[in-house]
């Protein structure tokens, strides 16, 4: 079969359409944007019919998927991992019904390089009680798609697909296997197993748990997990997903004179763990991101024998695994790379020269300068670099600073303004501007529509064209709702309507509206 050069993300990609994959629903997210592009721009899906759909949030493409499974087709749901806690609901109920071809892939930042936390995603899926998958390279990652629908089909469960940062953007070589067809369109046997009455959720949840053997019996002979033999015994290493490639960086050819298990399925395999834990001194689990294998085997296989990781440091607790990190650990030399010349300095992310977001926060600065206690409430997007223009205070999660505007209101803060995007108001803004005016709260929303859901790529945004609409829909005042143009030789003028609008005491929108600057200069290049 073809061989082809791909990026973790476009490797699952890949084998989600040849594995006939019908639909992709997904929230862009780094670092997993690229995996939905990918399908969204493939003429081969294309041609096949596949369905590849930017949905307004994470719920709602999940949602979606769950859909698409019901009519017994094969579904993909991908995001980042703080995007799992906003699809949690359908998550954790999907696998109460026992859904069956649906894969959700989560991409986890260890190192937080484009995220507010380092939040590890099988604790969600273990917490839910489904298998999980978590490739080591590019390779696995194409298989184990087929695996995991395979999976998924024949147990009756979604599967849960993780992957950090390093993986979903780093290239390697990945043979692909010969496409199979889309499954035909086919309903659940049980047809009340998607209907979640107190009734059936006790049957369904007695079912999930009578599967667990199952499950835990298909970790251990999938071959996704191996037990790799050591000639030295004083220690043991426990190695998650690509975790177990930065351990073998550490050795020429990769001759680890350890016993080694490799993880890149869940639940755990019991029976390899109490083996290595059995034969070896001492365990050192090298996981990238939260000790959660660390801390089940200290729970399960606490028998006297110390057990290393990142609960006790031995790998730092915050940060993602390197093999520097790993050789640290064991006491072997540091490897060091060439120094960084001094002519290279940090540079600060900064929003781009021309974005429209730097003229609303300029207009911003100068009203809110005239208040000694009133506070900007941020959001997530482009817009949260306004930090390094001192125009903004606050930056939490989606959809926050709406309802953290609302509150402080409530609690005597004078003026509290709120700051979101276009794309983040699509996603999870609407519901607390509607608190706001069902609260009467004197609250300034700036809503910064340039366009596109910019900071990930420029994928469209769900409220494009709509926002004033939204707004009066949801029951602001039409001639509170008020549109700008974020322009220099505009400032006076929109100082004056922010100043109008601060001083009106109820709910305001302030709608900045100018074409990201990145944006428009790839459309006046697609002109040339």
């Amino acid at each position: 079969m073809q061989k082809l050069l791909l990026l973790g993300d476009e490797a699952i990609a890949q084998a989600f359409i040849d594995a006939g994959g019908s639909a992709i629903n997904s929230y862009p997210g780094t670092p997993s944007t690229q995996i939905t592009e990918y399908v969204i721009k493939s003429k081969e899906a294309r041609e096949k019919g596949v369905v590849a759909n930017w949905c307004a949030n994470e719920k709602t493409a999940l949602e979606a998927s769950i859909g698409v499974a019901y009519a017994g087709k094969r579904a993909m749901t991908c995001m980042k991992h703080v995007g799992l806690n906003v699809c949690g609901d359908p998550f954790m109920n999907a696998a109460i019904i026992g859904t069956k071809g649906v894969l959700i892939v989560v991409a986890d930042d260890p190192s937080m390089f484009s995220s507010q936390d380092e939040q590890d995603s099988r604790y969600y899926g273990h917490w839910a009680m489904i298998p999980m998958l978590e490739p080591s390279n590019q390779q696995e990652a194409y298989d184990m798609v087929f695996y995991g629908y395979e999976l998924s089909e024949q147990l009756g469960t979604p599967v849960l697909f993780r992957i950090p940062t390093r993986l979903a953007h780093s290239r390697a070589g990945v043979e692909r296997r010969a496409p199979l067809a889309q499954n035909p369109i086919s309903f659940p046997k049980d047809a009340s197993s998607f209907v979640l009455l107190p009734a059936n959720a006790k049957r369904l949840y007695r079912s999930l748990i009578d599967k667990q053997p199952a499950f835990e019996l298909a970790s251990s002979t999938s071959g996704n997990n191996r037990y790799y033999e050591g000639t030295d015994k004083s220690l043991g290493i426990v190695t998650s997903g690509i975790a177990f490639n930065y351990l073998m960086e550490n050795f020429e050819d990769g001759n680890c004179p350890y016993p080694v298990v490799k993880i890149t399925q869940y639940p755990l395999p019991s029976a390899m763990l109490g083996r290595l834990y059995d034969e070896c001194a001492e365990l050192l689990v090298l996981e990238d991101g939260q000790p959660f294998i660390e801390e089940q085997i200290k729970g399960c296989l606490n028998k006297g024998k110390k057990v290393m990781g990142r609960l006790d440091e031995t790998i730092r607790r915050d940060g993602e695994m390197n093999a520097e990190k790993i050789a640290k650990a064991l006491h072997r030399e540091v490897p060091q790379g060439p120094a960084v010349p001094e002519v290279v300095t940090n540079r600060p992310p900064a929003l781009c020269q021309g974005c429209p977001h730097i003229d609303s926060y300029n207009a911003l600065n100068e009203v809110m300068a005239k208040y000694e206690h009133g506070k900007v409430f941020g959001d997530i997007g482009c817009y949260t670099l306004g930090f390094n223009l001192k125009a903004i205070d606050t930056t939490v999660c989606m959809g926050a600073s709406i309802t953290m505007a609302k509150g402080a209101s409530e609690a005597g803060v004078f003026p509290s303004c709120a700051v979101i995007g276009d794309g983040t108001f699509g996603h999870s803004g609407m519901t607390g501007l509607l608190d706001c005016i069902n609260e009467k709260a004197n609250v300034v929303v700036m809503i910064l529509d340039n366009d596109i859901t910019a900071m990930t790529g420029g994928q469209p945004s769900s409220a494009h064209n709509k926002i004033r609409r939204i707004c009066e829909g949801l029951g602001v005042a039409p001639e509170h709702i008020r549109d700008i143009i974020p322009l220099p030789k505009n400032h006076a003028e929109n100082v004056r309507i922010i100043e109008e609008e601060v001083a009106y005491n109820g709910v305001s929108v302030i709608i900045p509206h100018r074409t990201c600057i990145v944006e428009l200069k790839k459309h006046l290049g697609e002109k040339k």
